[in-house]
């Protein structure tokens, strides 16, 4: 296991266990690491505790204690998590407007077509790779 790169590792920032659950059984499924959050305080947490950093945040807006909003403002405000990319999930029309004020990588709308989810985490966790 290398020291640079992210692994494979991929957060799932989602208050909804059942969507969390499908999102991380799709991914662990395609041999990705899957870490997970109910809201953006446990997301925070996990992001300082982790071993690897993931190549990307899958990140739900609207979650109980703390929201997308403020994960994503404490995010950019930490040197050693910053750039790591974020996708926006959201069910709201509003998803492409959100990212683009969150400054996020790209969003997914949900329902997520498994396909696309797949393809985004595919996109990041490319980057950087060596094999």
């Amino acid at each position: 296991m290398s020291a640079q790169g992210c692994n494979k590792t991929v957060l799932v920032v989602e208050d909804d266990r059942d969507v969390r659950e499908a999102i991380a059984e799709v991914l662990a499924d395609s041999d990705y690491e899957a870490l997970h959050a109910s809201n953006g305080a446990e997301a925070l947490e996990q992001l300082r505790a982790a071993a690897v950093r993931p190549c990307v945040i899958l990140l739900d807006i609207m979650m109980p204690t703390m929201d997308g909003w403020q994960f994503r403002s404490e995010q950019q405000r930490d040197p050693s998590m910053k750039d790591i990319p974020v996708v926006i999930l959201s069910a709201g029309a509003d998803a492409k407007e959100a990212a683009a004020q969150m400054a996020a990588a790209g969003f997914l709308r949900k329902p997520v077509a498994l396909e696309r989810l797949l393809g985004v985490v595919q996109r990041f966790c490319a980057v950087g790779q060596e094999e």
